[in-house]
């Protein structure tokens, strides 16, 4: 199986789960993110459908987790130093470090990410 593996930003799990059709093609595959991620995830869903609907569309989500090793620490401050002129969210430069580090291409709608190297940009 020669299929690539992603890494989900936030975005990118909000565009799946409104049914974005530019993510039709991502919604079938199991996503992989961050506990922070899904930090920012909950919080969006909590705002569009309160609490009760909101956390009951978050528990259903399947999403394989990835942790902050400790070898990422530097590597992720590392990468938002080199970048500070784009202004990422620490949130962005975990995720993005985490998929270079495991060879996941990152997924994303942030525009601040189109042309970079192991992105997959979709709006």
């Amino acid at each position: 199986m020669n299929e690539i593996e992603y890494f989900f930003d936030s975005y990118a799990i909000i565009e799946v789960l409104k049914s974005n059709p530019s993510y039709q093609k991502f919604s079938e595959i199991i996503a992989v993110s961050s506990r922070i991620n899904l930090v920012e995830v909950a919080y969006h869903l909590l705002e569009s459908f309160g609490q009760e609907e909101g956390l009951k569309i978050l528990n259903s989500l399947k999403i394989k987790i990835l942790e902050i090793g400790e070898k990422d620490v530097s590597k992720i401050a590392i990468f938002r130093k080199q970048n500070s002129q784009k202004k990422f969210s620490y949130i962005d430069c975990i995720g993005y470090v985490l998929a270079k580090e495991n060879n996941l291409k990152f997924l994303t709608g942030d525009n601040a990410f189109k042309g970079m190297e192991n992105v997959e940009f979709v709006k």
